[in-house]
């Protein structure tokens, strides 16, 4: 009985484990070129759905930029507070599916993203086959 009840405990504690990681919450971006800190992005659910928003642009120079070469409507807003990561849907322990837009370009790509520990995200952005891409990794903010 007692091998039973400490089985069920390291069970429980596992799965309360795998719960805890989540995409969602508030990830500090890298540039891949310099290795700075540039902004802070929030990734959070809607409609079944993962989405990205920045809320934070580290870079004081950068801070009123806006999205000059984006696309559609998106074109001229602030990229404070722009929705760069659309539409993923979970897919095993990734999300795929949906698009990410590099505000500095003002391309669109395709994107998944899918936690690599607790406090590290993958994130790819691809053209066609995700083979042909440029990787990330964002870290969680405490």
């Amino acid at each position: 009985m007692k091998k039973l009840s400490a089985f069920l405990v390291v069970m429980l504690v596992c799965t309360a484990g795998l719960f805890a990681q989540d995409v969602t919450g508030k990830w500090k971006t890298i540039d891949d070129e310099t290795g700075d800190a540039k902004s802070i992005v929030e990734i959070y659910k809607q409609d079944g759905k993962v989405y990205g928003k920045i809320v934070e642009i580290l870079n004081k120079d950068r801070q009123d930029a806006k999205c000059v070469d984006c696309p559609g409507a998106d074109k001229g807003k602030p990229i404070n507070g722009l929705v760069i990561i659309k539409g993923l849907e979970k897919d095993g322990d990734e999300y795929n599916d949906g698009k990410i837009l590099d505000p500095q370009s003002g391309k669109l790509y395709k994107c998944l993203i899918e936690l690599e520990k607790a406090d590290k995200l993958k994130v790819r952005g691809y053209i066609g086959f995700s083979l042909i891409g440029r990787t990330q990794y964002w870290h969680r903010v405490k």
